[in-house]
C-alpha cells in the first residue's frame, strides 16, 4: 500500500519523486503513530484541495553527528499520509547559503513553510510566534528591513492539538538569534516581499534519544517517532485552520 507521495531533497535543487510505504511505528508503550490515523482520515475527507507544505530542517552542525530535526523530518515521510504535496529540505548550517535555498523554494509557491531546528535542552515541541530581524552578533539579518515579523497562525491551537496526542509543545516567543530565528524571519520576509501566499512557522525539535545517549548526558529529550507525530498533528491543524 502506498502511504504517501513526497519530493525529497537535501539542497533544493533536484526533485526526486518517492512512494514510500511501511508499518506504523511505536511511540512509547501504549502509544502509538497509528493513533493518528483516524485524525489524518478525517483530515482527508474534510480538505477540498491540495495544500502545498514546505517542511525544511537542518544538517548536521558542531559536535553532532544527527541532527533532531531531519531526524524527525524523515521519520515522517515513511508514514505520514495526509492529503498534501509535501516537499522536503536539509539546509546547511550556513546563513548565506541556508537563505539563498530559501529563498529560491519559496518562489515554488507554498501554502505553508514549516522549518525546523534543533534545540538542545528544550523538553517539548515549541512553535515559534516571532521572527526577528537580529543575529547572534548583534548586527541586523537584513538592513533596512522590518524588525520582527510575528505569526498569524493559530499556534496556541495547534500546540494544544499536539499536547492532546500525548506530545509536549508550547508557543514560544523567541527563536534565538542563529540560523533557527533567520530561517524564521527570512521565511516572512520573502513571502512579504514578493508577495506570496505562504504563512511561515518555526518549530523547535529536542534532542532525540540516542543523541542524548551517545553524549552520555542527562539532557532532556523526545524520541523520533514522537516528534515527527507532532509534524503530522501540526500540518493537519494548520490546513484545517485555513479551510
Amino acid at each position: 500500500m502506498i502511504r504517501g507521495r513526497f519530493r525529497v531533497s537535501d539542497f533544493g535543487t533536484v526533485n526526486s519523486e518517492l512512494y514510500l510505504r511501511g508499518p506504523f511505528q511505536h511511540f512509547e508503550p501504549g502509544f502509538q503513530v497509528q493513533n493518528l490515523a483516524p485524525l489524518l482520515s478525517h483530515f482527508r475527507r474534510t480538505t477540498q484541495h491540495v495544500t502545498k507544505v514546505l517542511l525544511t530542517a537542518f544538517e548536521p552542525y558542531d559536535r553532532w553527528p544527527d541532527n533532531s530535526s531531519w531526524m524527525s523530518l524523515m521519520e515522517l515521510t515513511h508514514w505520514y499520509d495526509g492529503p498534501v504535496e509535501l516537499v522536503t529540505r536539509r539546509y546547511p548550517v550556513n546563513l548565506l547559503k541556508m537563505s539563498e535555498r530559501l529563498r529560491a523554494d519559496l518562489q515554488a509557491g507554498y501554502d505553508f513553510a514549516i522549518h525546523c531546528g534543533q534545540a538542545p535542552g528544550s523538553t517539548q515541541m515549541r512553535l515559534e510566534n516571532v521572527g526577528l530581524n537580529l543575529r547572534t552578533d548583534g548586527a541586523e539579518i537584513l538592513p533596512d528591513a522590518p524588525a520582527a515579523y510575528r505569526s498569524k497562525l493559530p499556534l496556541a491551537i495547534s500546540a494544544q492539538k499536539i499536547r492532546d496526542a500525548g506530545i509536549p509543545a508550547a508557543v514560544s516567543h523567541h527563536a534565538g538569534t542563529y540560523l533557527c530565528n533567520a530561517a524564521l524571519y527570512l521565511s516572512h520576509h520573502y513571502s512579504a516581499a514578493f508577495s506570496m501566499r505562504t504563512q511561515s512557522l518555526f518549530v523547535h525539535v529536542p534532542l532525540a534519544p540516542s543523541q542524548v545517549a551517545r553524549e552520555n548526558s542527562d539532557a532532556p529529550s523526545m524520541s523520533v517517532p514522537m516528534t515527527s507525530a507532532a509534524l503530522a498533528i501540526l500540518i493537519q491543524s494548520l490546513v484545517a485552520s485555513a479551510t
